[in-house]
């Protein structure tokens, strides 16, 4: 603050030994611009001062993050594309479903078109039955839970107050690892195993595509050759013409309904992509590259932080110290 005397010049009368006027200039305000350039050179003075500490806390994120994605075990997926195979029913079966439809519902056999097949083929790949058949067959339980099983003991390690994993664990663990899809507009379905080795993956989702299969074929044999013995025991029971003529043409349906199970592999699902194990090199998971660049990202971020942080703190006790 400047204090000024009055400014000399011609005085007016009866002012002759009055007492001078004091002036105070005050100094005018800071502008909005300089003091966001006060403020912004203030921090940028922050950072500058600070980053040691920046780079240090930025390099032990990333350290962190690099460790832990080095350490977590990688999972690969294999997946293994399937388009559903249409049932060809018979012309001729489907012209008795007015006269005889009744006796072809007795008997098992479907006289109309068929259908739903592949939604009930996606159900048996999820059931806890095939599934259970599978897990028992290819002797899983050791390999789901690798780490409570002692190989060179062939026995469980249990701790205190534990128990061994027991089929229940065993289903919800593969439940984790098996996915399966179908696009409602293509009709494909694929069927997904997730698993830290590459190798088995892909064994396992084509091992589950040959034994869903298998399954439906199985059952369809079956139960074409009860319809036709039921049938057989209703010929012995009817002397009208007509109704042993449609008897004797449900069983040739259901004779080739069988023939045609047997000698198709491929029953429910044609493999249009067999699955294959992944590149070693190309995990799903983790993904190692990005959880590095999260790591120098949070890493710089936290250390501004603490940077201002402790910028804040230290100015805060300089003014306790002056008081």
């Amino acid at each position: 603050m400047k204090v000024m005397d009055t400014p000399p010049g011609p005085q007016r009368p009866g002012e002759e030994g009055q007492a001078p006027v004091i002036y105070y200039l005050q100094p005018a305000a800071p502008t909005a611009q300089e003091d966001d350039e006060i403020d912004l050179r203030a921090l940028w003075d922050v950072l500058v001062g600070s980053k040691l500490l920046i780079l240090a806390v930025a390099l032990l994120a990333t350290a962190a993050a690099a460790g832990l994605a080095w350490m977590k075990t990688p999972e690969y997926e294999a997946q293994v594309t399937l388009a559903p195979v249409e049932e060809g029913k018979g012309g001729g079966l489907a012209s008795l479903a007015g006269q005889f439809g009744g006796l072809a519902s007795l008997a098992g056999i479907d006289l109309g078109g068929g259908g739903g097949r592949t939604e009930e083929a996606i159900a048996i790949l999820k059931s806890r039955q095939f599934t259970e058949a599978f897990i028992r067959d290819h002797d899983l339980l050791p390999v789901l839970f690798a780490d409570r099983w002692d190989a060179a003991r062939k026995a469980w390690i249990v701790g205190a107050g534990e128990s061994p994993p027991d089929m229940w664990d065993a289903l919800a663990a593969f439940d984790q690892i098996r996915k399966v899809e179908s696009d409602k507009k293509s009709g494909l379905v694929t069927l997904t195993i997730r698993w830290h080795d590459p190798e088995r993956a892909a064994a396992w989702a084509n091992a589950l595509v040959e034994r869903v299969n298998r399954h439906l074929q199985e059952q369809a044999v079956a139960e074409a050759q009860k319809s036709i013995d039921y049938l057989r025991e209703q010929l012995k029971t009817t002397d009208v013409v007509d109704m042993q003529q449609a008897i004797y043409r449900l069983i040739e349906a259901q004779t080739k309904n069988i023939m045609f199970a047997k000698v198709r592999d491929e029953y429910v699902f044609r493999v249009i992509d067999p699955a294959v194990p992944p590149d070693p090199d190309d995990p799903v998971s983790p993904k190692r590259s990005l959880m590095v660049t999260l790591g120098v990202v949070l890493g710089l971020i936290l250390g501004v932080l603490l940077a201002f942080l402790r910028h804040a703190v230290g100015g805060k006790d300089g003014e306790e110290a002056a008081t």
